[in-house]
């Protein structure tokens, strides 16, 4: 059972870590240039240097919620992380994660509204580039979706013995 526990952890806090890479770094989306590569992000544009993501009026509030929902799945995910160690030292014997996995859940609906806002509206258009790709900041945030809702549920399950 303690190492089930500490695999939980391990996973839970690797999906921490990975939110906020993904959120932070600025590699969503690859193209290349007569520059050089072009990735944009969350956030700015990169080639040499970075600027601020130049967005049109129409998309501008998708990006705002996608942004949004990628913060907020970060303050989730560390909230259920501290509850879970909270818990993990005050819950009775035989009882169940609930709130943790509750957290965790709430986690995981927010990583799946921000990448698929992201996918429905910026997917394919790169300004200035040519043949643009996923990068792999839309990578770890999908994988931070897994692991957010296979934690989410094994919290649910899970009792403390």
């Amino acid at each position: 059972m303690l190492v089930l526990l500490a695999g939980i952890f391990v996973v839970h806090i690797a999906t921490v870590i990975m939110l906020f890479v993904s959120t932070i770094a600025n590699v969503w989306m690859v193209g290349s240039s007569n520059i050089g590569t072009i990735s944009t992000g969350l956030w700015l544009l990169c080639n040499k240097t970075c600027t601020q993501l130049p967005v049109s009026s129409q998309d501008e509030a998708s990006l705002k919620a996608v942004q949004a929902f990628m913060i907020l799945s970060i303050i989730f995910s560390v909230v259920a992380l501290v509850l879970f160690i909270i818990q993990l030292f005050t819950l009775e014997k035989g009882k169940r994660f609930y709130m943790t996995g509750a957290v965790m859940l709430v986690c995981w609906m927010c990583i799946l509204i921000a990448v698929s806002i992201y996918t429905a509206r910026f997917t394919g258009t790169m300004v200035y580039s040519t043949n643009p790709h996923h990068g792999y900041c839309f990578i770890l945030a999908w994988i931070c979706f897994c692991f957010s809702f296979i934690t989410g549920i094994l919290y649910l399950v899970l009792r403390k013995k």
